[in-house]
Protein backbone atom coordinates (compact mmCIF):
# COMPACT_ATOMS: atom_id res chain seq x y z
CA UNK A 1 0.00 0.00 0.00
CA UNK A 2 1.25 3.46 -0.87
CA UNK A 3 1.97 5.80 2.01
CA UNK A 4 -0.35 8.49 0.71
CA UNK A 5 -3.86 8.93 -0.61
CA UNK A 6 -6.25 11.69 -1.55
CA UNK A 7 -8.43 10.99 1.47
CA UNK A 8 -7.89 9.04 4.68
CA UNK A 9 -11.00 7.93 6.57
CA UNK A 10 -10.42 7.07 10.24
CA UNK A 11 -13.23 4.87 11.51
CA UNK A 12 -15.31 2.80 9.13
CA UNK A 13 -18.64 2.84 10.91
CA UNK A 14 -21.77 3.46 8.82
CA UNK A 15 -20.88 7.09 8.05
CA UNK A 16 -17.19 6.47 7.51
CA UNK A 17 -17.86 3.54 5.20
CA UNK A 18 -20.44 5.54 3.25
CA UNK A 19 -18.15 8.58 2.83
CA UNK A 20 -15.14 6.44 1.90
CA UNK A 21 -17.09 4.47 -0.71
CA UNK A 22 -18.62 7.63 -2.21
CA UNK A 23 -15.22 9.29 -2.52
CA UNK A 24 -13.60 6.16 -3.96
CA UNK A 25 -16.35 5.73 -6.54
CA UNK A 26 -15.81 9.35 -7.56
CA UNK A 27 -12.24 8.49 -8.50
CA UNK A 28 -10.27 9.60 -5.46
CA UNK A 29 -7.71 7.34 -3.85
CA UNK A 30 -9.10 6.51 -0.40
CA UNK A 31 -7.64 4.66 2.56
CA UNK A 32 -10.14 3.47 5.15
CA UNK A 33 -8.83 2.61 8.61
CA UNK A 34 -10.73 0.65 11.26
CA UNK A 35 -9.51 -0.98 14.47
CA UNK A 36 -12.66 -3.03 15.04
CA UNK A 37 -15.36 -4.07 12.54
CA UNK A 38 -16.16 -2.27 9.30
CA UNK A 39 -19.77 -1.18 9.62
CA UNK A 40 -19.42 -0.07 13.23
CA UNK A 41 -21.63 -0.59 16.25
CA UNK A 42 -24.99 -0.57 14.46
CA UNK A 43 -24.93 -3.81 12.43
CA UNK A 44 -22.93 -5.85 14.92
CA UNK A 45 -24.04 -4.72 18.38
CA UNK A 46 -26.64 -1.98 18.10
CA UNK A 47 -29.59 -1.08 15.95
CA UNK A 48 -29.79 -4.28 13.87
CA UNK A 49 -29.29 -7.24 16.27
CA UNK A 50 -31.12 -5.65 19.21
CA UNK A 51 -34.28 -5.32 17.13
CA UNK A 52 -34.15 -9.06 16.49
CA UNK A 53 -34.48 -9.64 20.25
CA UNK A 54 -37.98 -8.19 20.65
CA UNK A 55 -40.75 -10.68 21.42
CA UNK A 56 -44.27 -9.28 21.59
CA UNK A 57 -47.27 -10.11 19.46
CA UNK A 58 -47.81 -13.80 20.18
CA UNK A 59 -48.68 -13.08 23.80
CA UNK A 60 -51.60 -10.87 22.69
CA UNK A 61 -53.50 -13.54 20.78
CA UNK A 62 -55.65 -14.53 23.76
CA UNK A 63 -57.17 -11.07 24.12
CA UNK A 64 -57.87 -10.70 20.41
CA UNK A 65 -58.60 -13.81 18.41
CA UNK A 66 -58.19 -17.17 20.15
CA UNK A 67 -55.51 -19.04 22.00
CA UNK A 68 -51.80 -19.60 21.52
CA UNK A 69 -49.11 -21.48 23.39
CA UNK A 70 -45.88 -19.50 23.34
CA UNK A 71 -42.48 -20.76 24.38
CA UNK A 72 -39.72 -18.20 24.25
CA UNK A 73 -36.44 -19.59 22.90
CA UNK A 74 -33.53 -17.16 23.13
CA UNK A 75 -31.25 -19.65 21.38
CA UNK A 76 -33.18 -19.07 18.14
CA UNK A 77 -32.63 -15.33 18.46
CA UNK A 78 -28.94 -15.77 19.25
CA UNK A 79 -28.56 -18.00 16.20
CA UNK A 80 -30.27 -15.46 13.96
CA UNK A 81 -28.07 -12.64 15.26
CA UNK A 82 -24.97 -14.70 14.48
CA UNK A 83 -26.02 -16.04 11.11
CA UNK A 84 -28.11 -13.25 9.60
CA UNK A 85 -27.05 -9.99 11.24
CA UNK A 86 -23.36 -10.26 12.03
CA UNK A 87 -21.79 -13.18 10.10
CA UNK A 88 -20.59 -14.22 13.55
CA UNK A 89 -18.99 -10.79 13.94
CA UNK A 90 -16.96 -11.16 10.76
CA UNK A 91 -16.68 -8.03 8.57
CA UNK A 92 -15.11 -9.72 5.54
CA UNK A 93 -18.10 -8.85 3.34
CA UNK A 94 -17.99 -5.20 4.41
CA UNK A 95 -14.26 -4.93 3.76
CA UNK A 96 -14.64 -6.50 0.32
CA UNK A 97 -17.54 -4.15 -0.46
CA UNK A 98 -15.31 -1.15 0.25
CA UNK A 99 -12.41 -2.55 -1.74
CA UNK A 100 -14.68 -3.24 -4.72
CA UNK A 101 -15.68 0.42 -4.59
CA UNK A 102 -12.00 1.26 -5.15
CA UNK A 103 -10.82 1.87 -1.59
CA UNK A 104 -7.84 0.47 0.28
CA UNK A 105 -8.43 -0.91 3.74
CA UNK A 106 -6.09 -0.88 6.74
CA UNK A 107 -6.82 -2.62 10.03
CA UNK A 108 -5.28 -0.75 12.93
CA UNK A 109 -5.36 2.11 15.41
CA UNK A 110 -5.01 5.51 13.76
CA UNK A 111 -3.74 8.74 15.25
CA UNK A 112 -3.49 12.15 13.57
CA UNK A 113 0.08 13.41 13.93
CA UNK A 114 -0.27 16.76 12.21
CA UNK A 115 -1.95 18.54 9.28
CA UNK A 116 -2.65 15.85 6.66
CA UNK A 117 -0.68 13.10 8.40
CA UNK A 118 -1.90 9.96 10.12
CA UNK A 119 -0.03 7.23 11.94
CA UNK A 120 -1.46 3.69 11.91
CA UNK A 121 0.29 1.51 14.47
CA UNK A 122 3.51 3.43 13.78
CA UNK A 123 3.19 3.65 9.98
CA UNK A 124 2.90 7.16 8.56
CA UNK A 125 0.31 7.99 5.93
CA UNK A 126 -0.36 11.30 4.20
CA UNK A 127 -3.69 12.65 2.99
CA UNK A 128 -3.30 14.97 0.04
CA UNK A 129 -6.86 16.26 0.15
CA UNK A 130 -8.69 15.49 3.40
CA UNK A 131 -8.97 13.41 6.54
CA UNK A 132 -12.43 12.22 7.63
CA UNK A 133 -12.91 11.12 11.25
CA UNK A 134 -15.76 8.74 12.10
CA UNK A 135 -14.44 6.93 15.15
CA UNK A 136 -17.76 6.68 16.98
CA UNK A 137 -17.88 5.93 20.69
CA UNK A 138 -17.34 3.08 23.13
CA UNK A 139 -19.42 2.12 26.17
CA UNK A 140 -18.71 4.47 29.08
CA UNK A 141 -18.03 2.80 32.42
CA UNK A 142 -19.05 4.69 35.58
CA UNK A 143 -16.56 4.91 38.47
CA UNK A 144 -18.50 2.60 40.77
CA UNK A 145 -16.40 0.95 43.49
CA UNK A 146 -15.97 -2.74 42.79
CA UNK A 147 -17.10 -2.60 39.14
CA UNK A 148 -13.70 -2.72 37.45
CA UNK A 149 -12.40 -6.21 36.89
CA UNK A 150 -15.76 -7.93 37.17
CA UNK A 151 -17.35 -9.78 34.22
CA UNK A 152 -20.05 -7.14 33.68
CA UNK A 153 -21.80 -6.83 30.35
CA UNK A 154 -21.93 -3.90 27.98
CA UNK A 155 -24.41 -3.92 25.10
CA UNK A 156 -21.84 -5.84 23.10
CA UNK A 157 -21.73 -8.75 25.53
CA UNK A 158 -25.52 -8.78 25.83
CA UNK A 159 -26.02 -9.02 22.07
CA UNK A 160 -23.40 -11.76 21.77
CA UNK A 161 -24.94 -13.84 24.55
CA UNK A 162 -26.18 -17.30 23.54
CA UNK A 163 -28.52 -17.59 26.51
CA UNK A 164 -30.85 -15.28 28.39
CA UNK A 165 -29.63 -15.06 31.99
CA UNK A 166 -31.87 -16.09 34.86
CA UNK A 167 -31.58 -12.59 36.33
CA UNK A 168 -30.12 -9.26 35.25
CA UNK A 169 -29.40 -5.84 36.75
CA UNK A 170 -29.27 -2.99 34.22
CA UNK A 171 -27.49 0.27 35.03
CA UNK A 172 -28.88 3.07 32.86
CA UNK A 173 -32.43 3.90 31.81
CA UNK A 174 -31.71 5.31 28.38
CA UNK A 175 -32.58 3.77 25.03
CA UNK A 176 -29.96 0.99 25.10
CA UNK A 177 -30.73 -0.04 28.65
CA UNK A 178 -34.48 -0.07 28.09
CA UNK A 179 -34.42 -2.01 24.83
CA UNK A 180 -32.26 -4.75 26.35
CA UNK A 181 -34.23 -4.71 29.62
CA UNK A 182 -37.50 -5.42 27.85
CA UNK A 183 -35.98 -7.91 25.43
CA UNK A 184 -34.45 -10.10 28.13
CA UNK A 185 -37.49 -9.68 30.37
CA UNK A 186 -39.69 -11.16 27.67
CA UNK A 187 -37.41 -14.18 27.44
CA UNK A 188 -37.94 -14.92 31.11
CA UNK A 189 -35.07 -13.03 32.69
CA UNK A 190 -35.85 -11.36 36.02
CA UNK A 191 -34.69 -7.77 35.44
CA UNK A 192 -34.11 -4.75 37.66
CA UNK A 193 -33.14 -1.43 36.06
CA UNK A 194 -31.43 1.45 37.89
CA UNK A 195 -31.48 5.04 36.61
CA UNK A 196 -29.71 7.81 38.53
CA UNK A 197 -32.09 10.53 37.28
CA UNK A 198 -35.70 10.75 38.39
CA UNK A 199 -37.21 9.00 35.37
CA UNK A 200 -36.45 6.56 32.56
CA UNK A 201 -35.71 8.03 29.14
CA UNK A 202 -34.65 11.29 30.80
CA UNK A 203 -33.90 12.98 27.48
CA UNK A 204 -37.43 12.44 26.20
CA UNK A 205 -40.77 13.98 27.17
CA UNK A 206 -42.03 13.12 30.68
CA UNK A 207 -45.09 11.52 29.06
CA UNK A 208 -42.79 9.06 27.28
CA UNK A 209 -41.04 8.22 30.54
CA UNK A 210 -44.34 7.49 32.28
CA UNK A 211 -45.56 5.37 29.38
CA UNK A 212 -42.47 3.15 29.26
CA UNK A 213 -42.29 2.86 33.04
CA UNK A 214 -45.92 1.71 33.21
CA UNK A 215 -45.45 -0.87 30.46
CA UNK A 216 -42.23 -2.27 31.91
CA UNK A 217 -43.71 -2.43 35.40
CA UNK A 218 -46.71 -4.34 34.04
CA UNK A 219 -44.26 -6.87 32.57
CA UNK A 220 -42.64 -7.47 35.95
CA UNK A 221 -39.53 -5.32 35.50
CA UNK A 222 -38.17 -3.81 38.72
CA UNK A 223 -37.71 -0.06 38.17
CA UNK A 224 -35.49 2.04 40.43
CA UNK A 225 -35.31 5.70 39.35
CA UNK A 226 -33.43 8.36 41.28
CA UNK A 227 -31.13 5.53 42.31
CA UNK A 228 -27.35 5.52 41.91
CA UNK A 229 -25.29 2.35 42.17
CA UNK A 230 -22.78 2.88 44.98
CA UNK A 231 -20.96 -0.44 45.06
CA UNK A 232 -20.68 -3.58 42.95
CA UNK A 233 -19.53 -7.00 44.11
CA UNK A 234 -19.08 -10.22 42.16
CA UNK A 235 -18.63 -13.48 44.04
CA UNK A 236 -17.86 -15.68 41.07
CA UNK A 237 -21.47 -16.71 40.57
CA UNK A 238 -23.37 -13.44 40.45
CA UNK A 239 -23.49 -9.71 41.15
CA UNK A 240 -24.61 -7.66 44.12
CA UNK A 241 -25.32 -3.98 43.60
CA UNK A 242 -25.81 -1.62 46.53
CA UNK A 243 -27.73 1.58 45.83
CA UNK A 244 -28.72 3.55 48.90
CA UNK A 245 -30.97 1.34 50.96
CA UNK A 246 -31.49 -1.06 48.05
CA UNK A 247 -29.48 -4.25 47.60
CA UNK A 248 -30.00 -6.15 44.36
CA UNK A 249 -28.54 -9.47 43.27
CA UNK A 250 -28.47 -11.04 39.81
CA UNK A 251 -26.59 -13.47 37.62
CA UNK A 252 -25.54 -10.72 35.21
CA UNK A 253 -24.91 -6.97 35.33
CA UNK A 254 -25.40 -4.82 32.22
CA UNK A 255 -23.77 -1.38 32.19
CA UNK A 256 -25.62 0.95 29.82
CA UNK A 257 -24.71 4.34 31.26
CA UNK A 258 -23.71 6.12 28.07
CA UNK A 259 -20.91 6.31 25.54
CA UNK A 260 -17.52 8.00 25.42
CA UNK A 261 -15.10 9.21 22.77
CA UNK A 262 -11.31 9.44 22.95
CA UNK A 263 -10.37 12.74 21.32
CA UNK A 264 -6.92 12.77 22.93
CA UNK A 265 -6.15 9.29 21.66
CA UNK A 266 -7.00 10.44 18.14
CA UNK A 267 -4.22 13.00 18.31
CA UNK A 268 -6.53 15.92 17.61
CA UNK A 269 -4.37 18.23 19.72
CA UNK A 270 -1.83 18.09 16.89
CA UNK A 271 -4.23 20.07 14.70
CA UNK A 272 -5.31 22.50 17.40
CA UNK A 273 -8.50 20.80 18.61
CA UNK A 274 -9.41 20.95 22.31
CA UNK A 275 -9.33 17.32 23.42
CA UNK A 276 -10.66 17.97 26.93
CA UNK A 277 -14.20 18.15 25.59
CA UNK A 278 -16.54 15.21 24.93
CA UNK A 279 -17.28 16.25 21.34
CA UNK A 280 -15.83 18.45 18.59
CA UNK A 281 -17.24 21.57 16.96
CA UNK A 282 -17.62 21.56 13.19
CA UNK A 283 -18.51 24.15 10.59
CA UNK A 284 -21.68 23.60 8.49
CA UNK A 285 -19.71 21.32 6.15
CA UNK A 286 -18.36 19.18 9.02
CA UNK A 287 -14.82 20.57 9.10
CA UNK A 288 -13.03 20.81 12.44
CA UNK A 289 -9.81 22.15 10.91
CA UNK A 290 -8.48 22.85 7.44
CA UNK A 291 -8.78 19.61 5.49
CA UNK A 292 -10.12 17.62 8.48
CA UNK A 293 -13.76 16.56 8.72
CA UNK A 294 -15.61 14.89 11.59
CA UNK A 295 -18.88 12.98 11.32
CA UNK A 296 -20.99 10.83 13.60
CA UNK A 297 -21.01 10.49 17.37
CA UNK A 298 -18.06 12.77 18.11
CA UNK A 299 -19.84 15.79 16.64
CA UNK A 300 -22.39 15.71 19.47
CA UNK A 301 -25.55 15.85 17.36
CA UNK A 302 -26.81 12.40 18.24
CA UNK A 303 -25.21 8.96 18.36
CA UNK A 304 -27.37 7.63 15.54
CA UNK A 305 -26.53 5.74 12.36
CA UNK A 306 -28.76 8.10 10.42
CA UNK A 307 -26.83 11.10 11.75
CA UNK A 308 -23.45 9.78 10.65
CA UNK A 309 -24.85 8.83 7.23
CA UNK A 310 -26.41 12.28 6.81
CA UNK A 311 -23.17 14.01 7.75
CA UNK A 312 -21.13 11.65 5.57
CA UNK A 313 -22.99 12.79 2.47
CA UNK A 314 -22.37 16.47 3.22
CA UNK A 315 -18.68 15.95 3.98
CA UNK A 316 -18.08 13.78 0.91
CA UNK A 317 -19.78 16.23 -1.44
CA UNK A 318 -17.81 19.11 0.05
CA UNK A 319 -14.51 17.26 -0.38
CA UNK A 320 -15.43 16.56 -4.02
CA UNK A 321 -16.25 20.20 -4.59
CA UNK A 322 -19.87 19.42 -5.37
CA UNK A 323 -22.84 21.52 -4.33
CA UNK A 324 -24.16 20.51 -0.94
CA UNK A 325 -26.48 21.96 1.66
CA UNK A 326 -25.14 22.91 5.05
CA UNK A 327 -25.81 20.59 7.98
CA UNK A 328 -29.07 21.29 9.84
CA UNK A 329 -30.02 19.88 13.23
CA UNK A 330 -33.41 21.38 14.05
CA UNK A 331 -35.29 18.21 13.06
CA UNK A 332 -33.18 15.27 14.23
CA UNK A 333 -35.37 12.14 14.58
CA UNK A 334 -34.70 9.37 17.08
CA UNK A 335 -36.52 6.20 18.08
CA UNK A 336 -36.28 4.02 21.18
CA UNK A 337 -37.33 0.56 20.02
CA UNK A 338 -39.14 -0.62 23.09
CA UNK A 339 -42.68 -1.93 22.79
CA UNK A 340 -44.30 0.54 22.41
CA UNK A 341 -41.79 2.46 20.30
CA UNK A 342 -40.97 6.02 21.33
CA UNK A 343 -40.11 8.28 18.41
CA UNK A 344 -39.29 11.94 18.74
CA UNK A 345 -38.01 14.81 16.62
CA UNK A 346 -36.80 18.32 17.29
CA UNK A 347 -37.20 19.98 20.67
CA UNK A 348 -38.92 18.69 23.76
CA UNK A 349 -41.31 21.01 25.58
CA UNK A 350 -38.63 21.81 28.16
CA UNK A 351 -35.99 22.54 25.53
CA UNK A 352 -38.33 24.87 23.66
CA UNK A 353 -39.14 26.78 26.84
CA UNK A 354 -35.45 27.04 27.71
CA UNK A 355 -34.89 28.67 24.31
CA UNK A 356 -37.41 31.35 25.22
CA UNK A 357 -40.10 30.32 22.74
CA UNK A 358 -43.78 31.01 23.28
CA UNK A 359 -45.12 27.51 22.96
CA UNK A 360 -48.29 25.51 22.96
CA UNK A 361 -48.46 21.76 23.50
CA UNK A 362 -51.11 19.11 22.93
CA UNK A 363 -51.35 15.37 23.56
CA UNK A 364 -53.59 12.82 21.84
CA UNK A 365 -53.78 9.34 23.36
CA UNK A 366 -53.44 6.44 20.91
CA UNK A 367 -55.92 4.15 22.76
CA UNK A 368 -58.58 6.84 22.29
CA UNK A 369 -58.09 6.87 18.50
CA UNK A 370 -60.09 4.51 16.28
CA UNK A 371 -56.99 2.57 15.19
CA UNK A 372 -55.79 2.35 18.78
CA UNK A 373 -59.19 1.02 19.87
CA UNK A 374 -59.12 -1.57 17.07
CA UNK A 375 -55.54 -2.58 17.95
CA UNK A 376 -56.58 -3.12 21.57
CA UNK A 377 -53.79 -5.23 23.09
CA UNK A 378 -50.51 -3.36 23.14
CA UNK A 379 -52.07 -0.09 22.01
CA UNK A 380 -50.25 2.08 24.55
CA UNK A 381 -49.03 5.37 23.14
CA UNK A 382 -49.64 9.03 22.39
CA UNK A 383 -48.84 11.89 20.05
CA UNK A 384 -47.39 15.04 21.62
CA UNK A 385 -46.88 18.24 19.63
CA UNK A 386 -44.71 21.20 20.63
CA UNK A 387 -45.58 24.34 18.66
CA UNK A 388 -43.93 27.74 18.47
CA UNK A 389 -47.03 29.94 18.53
CA UNK A 390 -45.17 33.06 17.34
CA UNK A 391 -44.12 31.36 14.10
CA UNK A 392 -47.08 28.99 13.88
CA UNK A 393 -44.98 25.87 13.33
CA UNK A 394 -44.05 22.65 15.08
CA UNK A 395 -40.61 22.67 16.68
CA UNK A 396 -40.87 19.22 18.21
CA UNK A 397 -43.04 16.13 18.46
CA UNK A 398 -43.21 12.71 20.04
CA UNK A 399 -44.88 9.68 18.49
CA UNK A 400 -45.18 6.78 20.92
CA UNK A 401 -47.12 3.65 20.08
CA UNK A 402 -47.12 0.30 18.27
CA UNK A 403 -45.61 1.96 15.16
CA UNK A 404 -44.28 5.10 16.80
CA UNK A 405 -41.14 5.23 14.71
CA UNK A 406 -43.06 4.98 11.44
CA UNK A 407 -45.67 7.60 12.38
CA UNK A 408 -42.75 9.88 13.27
CA UNK A 409 -41.89 10.26 9.58
CA UNK A 410 -44.69 12.74 8.93
CA UNK A 411 -43.84 14.74 12.04
CA UNK A 412 -40.16 14.83 11.08
CA UNK A 413 -41.08 16.29 7.70
CA UNK A 414 -43.33 18.89 9.31
CA UNK A 415 -40.62 20.01 11.76
CA UNK A 416 -37.88 19.92 9.13
CA UNK A 417 -39.83 21.95 6.58
CA UNK A 418 -41.34 24.26 9.21
CA UNK A 419 -44.77 23.54 7.73
CA UNK A 420 -47.35 26.06 9.02
CA UNK A 421 -49.81 24.63 11.50
CA UNK A 422 -52.59 25.98 9.29
CA UNK A 423 -51.44 23.75 6.43
CA UNK A 424 -51.14 20.70 8.69
CA UNK A 425 -54.73 21.26 9.82
CA UNK A 426 -55.89 21.42 6.19
CA UNK A 427 -54.47 18.01 5.31
CA UNK A 428 -56.48 14.83 4.82
CA UNK A 429 -55.55 12.11 7.32
CA UNK A 430 -56.37 8.53 6.30
CA UNK A 431 -58.86 6.67 8.47
CA UNK A 432 -58.44 4.51 10.49
CA UNK A 433 -54.68 4.92 10.98
CA UNK A 434 -52.35 5.55 13.89
CA UNK A 435 -51.15 8.75 12.24
CA UNK A 436 -54.66 10.18 12.31
CA UNK A 437 -54.03 10.91 16.01
CA UNK A 438 -51.83 13.76 14.78
CA UNK A 439 -54.94 15.50 13.44
CA UNK A 440 -56.59 15.16 16.84
CA UNK A 441 -53.52 16.63 18.57
CA UNK A 442 -53.45 19.54 16.14
CA UNK A 443 -57.04 20.28 17.06
CA UNK A 444 -56.05 20.44 20.71
CA UNK A 445 -53.32 23.03 20.19
CA UNK A 446 -54.27 26.51 21.38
Amino acid sequence: MADNADVIVIGMGPGGEAAAAQLAKAGLSVVGIEKNLVGGECPYYGCIPTKMMVLAEAHRVASLAGTADVKADFARVAERIRDEATDNWDDTVAVERFEKAGGRFVRGIARITGPGTVSVDGRELEARRAIVINTGTDPALPPIPGLAGTPFWTNRHAVASKEAPESLIVLGGGAVGLELTQAFGRFGTRVHILEALDRLLPLEEPEASRLVEEVLASEGIGIHTGTTAEEVNHDGAGFTVRAGGTVLTAERLLVATGRRSDLAGLGLASIGVDTSRRTVDTDPYLRIAEGVYAIGDITGHGAFTHMSMYQAGIAARHILGEHTTQAEYHAVPRVTFTDPEVGSVGLTEQQAREQGMTISTAVSEIPHSTRGWIHKAGNHGFIKLVADTDRGILVGATSAGPTGGEVLSMLTLAVHERTPLSRLREMIYAYPTFHRAIEDALGRLT
